[in-house]
């Protein structure tokens, strides 16, 4: 008996010494935010960066994880960083958009990003999100499974990032400034990138990125969307992708040489190396299928076989046409969740609110605007232009402190018209910094109208805090009688970012099971500045885990 107990004793100490290895880690990062001077296209500019790297550090993390990431503002601008799509589960201090979750950071500050990957794998990342520094401070997230949990598809042989973004020559806070003094749009990108690097333009022989492979491998490229205002076709001569997983939602796998991404977007693809030897053509192009301007040029890149001579020809491939709509929809309408028994795809069937919002343009009077005509462009949400708060509106809720925001944004358009089609004679918006209010854990259904004022255009719809399901699209208006009969309740795909199409809708549902103030938005950066935002206000349940916990103590101040 002693020696059991001895034996018992011997135990209990060893395990507090070496406890067990726990289900999930604190990882630290450091992002120091500095200038860098950085030389593409032939020409070189100071450029705002993370830890000097363009893009930036990618984060590596399993599910559960929680993760601390000190940022170091080091630059003249104020500064905050969104990770995007992390749920924050009552974290909103840790979302990042400036003056919605938080003031900025300003030159010289720190702050201390604490957030956990509550129940999330897959692709994930991070950006700047205030005023258009997103364009060079960018990296990914990767979450992996937890240890000893498989993906649910063949395990590849090695993982890749790949990160598509938008370059500009010109300073882009420039860019931008001389445009919102102008009234009219800015300037497009010069050129488009592949992990930091767009391949032979306009006379620059500059380096494209190269993808070094082995024969009879599969891969798993891990694809972001960092362009700030473009949605981009990306393939492969010569290759198949299989899809896996966007949005870091897992989906029914399926076989295309195209992949479609929006500014915002993740997607994960494998692709099997089953070429011999060689050089395949990578391209990433634009997608616009209204009369917009877009950045034409086409980035270029290389999946270089393992023994294959530099001097070797490259097998190539030419992209889509700019206004390939039905390579878009071929690609949309192939997304389905995985909807298994470990992974199901939990659609609210029972709605709360139904909500229907219209986005698009508009003008408003601007004297000083001589570009366009004492006119300014905007871009509104059930025609309300969102006016940036000057206090964050997280604290504001928070705290309550009135006078910064108030909770009455339209749940339906204010005028009913002929949303895709035909023109109206009153372009002008409302302004404020009005948001909806919904009590915590309801269902949400929201119908995302795009209309045809200027122009019809593609949104790209953002929505921070949640996932969402798109149970149904198309185009023209919406019909609340018909169209309703062929959702999707079954396995629509989940994601944290959708495409409105031009001249057409989506609707989505959601549960707002997390309480705070979150941000929905254009993720092209222009109709964002434009005013193309709002945000919900979830109010907090009535269960010990069901409220926003309390503010870091280094919250930064406005």
């Amino acid at each position: 008996m002693k020696s059991h107990m001895v034996w018992f004793l011997f135990l209990v100490s060893f395990l507090s010494v070496f406890p067990a290895p726990s289900e999930s880690m604190v990882r630290h990062y450091k992002f120091n935010v500095v200038m860098k001077n950085i030389t593409r296209l032939c020409s070189s500019k100071p450029t705002v960066t993370v830890n000097g790297r363009y893009p930036g550090p990618t984060i590596y993390a399993r599910e559960d994880d929680t993760l601390l990431i000190k940022v170091v503002n080091h630059v003249k601008y104020n500064v905050s960083i969104h990770w995007h799509g992390v749920r924050q589960v009552r974290t909103g201090w840790a979302d990042g958009p400036a003056y919605i979750t938080q003031c900025p950071i300003q030159p010289g500050q720190v702050y201390t990003y604490n957030y956990t990957l509550t129940g999330q794998r897959g692709t994930l990342w991070w950006h700047a999100h205030i005023l258009w520094l997103r364009a060079t401070v960018h990296g990914a997230i990767v979450i992996l499974p937890k240890r000893g949990v498989p993906y649910p598809f063949p395990k590849p042989d090695h993982e890749k990032v790949i990160v598509l973004a938008e370059w500009w020559k010109s300073d882009t806070e420039n860019v931008i400034n001389e445009a919102i003094k102008s009234g009219v749009a800015p300037n497009v990108s010069d050129a488009h990138m592949i992990n930091g690097h767009s391949g032979p333009v306009n006379n620059c022989p500059s380096q494209g990125y190269k993808l070094s492979v082995r024969n009879g491998k599969t891969y798993l490229l891990r694809l972001v969307n960092a362009a700030l205002n473009e949605e981009l076709f990306f393939k492969v001569a010569g290759h198949l992708f299989t899809v896996v997983e966007v949005d870091a939602v897992y989906v029914k796998p399926f076989k295309t040489d195209t992949i479609l991404i929006a500014p915002g977007q993740t997607t994960n693809v494998l692709i099997t190396t089953s070429k011999s030897a060689g050089k395949y053509l990578v391209t990433a192009s634009p997608f616009m299928d209204a009369p917009i301007a877009v950045d034409n040029v086409t980035a270029t890149a290389t999946v270089h076989y393992s023994g294959t001579l530099s001097s070797s020809p490259t097998t190539l491939t030419l992209p889509p046409p700019q206004n390939a709509t039905f390579v878009a929809n071929n690609f949309t309408n192939s997304l389905r969740s995985l909807n298994s028994k470990k992974y199901p795809a939990l659609v609210p069937t029972t709605i709360d609110h139904h909500l229907f919002f219209t986005v698009g343009l508009g003008l408003n009077p601007c004297p000083t605007c001589k570009a366009g005509n004492g006119s300014r462009v905007v871009a509104s949400i059930n025609n309300v232009t969102f006016t940036m708060p000057k206090t964050a509106l997280l604290p504001a809720h928070y705290f309550n402190i009135s006078g910064v925001f108030t909770t009455d944004f339209p749940k339906n358009p204010p005028h009913v018209f002929n949303y895709s089609g035909g023109s109206v004679t009153n372009m002008a918006t409302e302004t404020g910094t009005r948001l909806y209010k919904l009590p915590y854990n309801a269902t949400v259904q929201l119908v995302l109208q795009d209309t045809g004022v200027i122009a019809p255009e593609n949104h790209p719809i953002h929505l921070h805090g949640f996932n969402f399901f798109e149970v149904g699209r198309g185009l023209g208006n919406f019909n609340p009688k018909k169209d309703p009969n062929n959702f999707n309740l079954v396995d629509p795909v989940e994601r944290n970012t959708i495409g409105v199409p031009s001249g057409g809708w989506v609707v989505i549902r959601f549960r707002v099971d997390n309480p705070g103030v979150w941000f929905m938005h254009c993720h092209l950066e222009v109709h964002t500045t434009w005013g193309l935002k709002m945000a919900f206000l979830v109010e907090n349940g009535k269960g010990p885990n069901q409220s926003i916990l309390p503010p870091p103590k280094d919250l930064p101040k406005c």
